[in-house]
């Protein structure tokens, strides 16, 4: 007999590779992504804002977490400028990385929303597969490391990187701004 049964449904879903994951396993990196996302900056103002946020690191240290997001592919040098005999080297986050709670109360103010939402998203999910199911499929086998790999749901990861990656084109194109501007 059992002393504990329970079903436990799928709550949370987290994709990225394991080079960003390791990236981010430390705290002053998700800082400075965050400080980077919205400005380009040199390691020396990243250092200072660290400092002012609290992080108390060398400025080696910041080279260090900005060096391994740039080994993630998570940063980018954004400007270069000539600086007293030496070239001054600009970065910035091409990642936007979301570390929030919803408040307390959201699930229950979001039900509907929800269910308009897995509405949609099962009818663009059949549309996706109608339409594009062999490109995705195709790009699964690719992903599967032995053939006995079936449980790591690789075409659900594949439209999971679609969505994600339509809903950046709409945020870098204006057009989530577009919507959220409608109902200020």
């Amino acid at each position: 007999m059992a002393l504990l049964e329970s079903d436990v449904p799928i709550r949370e879903v987290v994709t990225t590779d394991p080079e960003k994951a390791k990236a981010l396993e430390n705290d002053v990196r998700a800082k400075i992504l965050d400080m980077l996302a919205e400005e380009e900056m040199t390691i020396e103002g990243i250092h200072e804002e660290l400092q002012r946020r609290g992080e108390d690191k060398a400025e080696t240290t910041a080279r260090h977490h900005v060096n391994v997001l740039k080994d993630a592919e998570m940063v980018e040098i954004a400007r270069l400028e000539e600086a007293g005999g030496g070239t001054r080297k600009y970065y910035k986050s091409n990642t936007r990385v979301f570390s929030y709670d919803l408040p307390e109360g959201a699930d229950e103010s979001l039900t509907g929303t929800q269910a308009t939402a897995t509405e949609e998203l099962e009818s663009l999910v059949e549309t996706l597969y109608t339409e594009h199911g062999d490109e995705i499929e195709a790009v699964a086998r690719e992903m599967k490391p032995c053939e006995y790999c079936e449980t790591q749901y690789y075409e659900e990861f594949v439209l999971r990187e679609l969505l994600n990656q339509a809903l950046i084109d709409l945020s870098e194109t204006g057009g989530l701004e577009d919507v959220f501007g409608e109902n200020d």
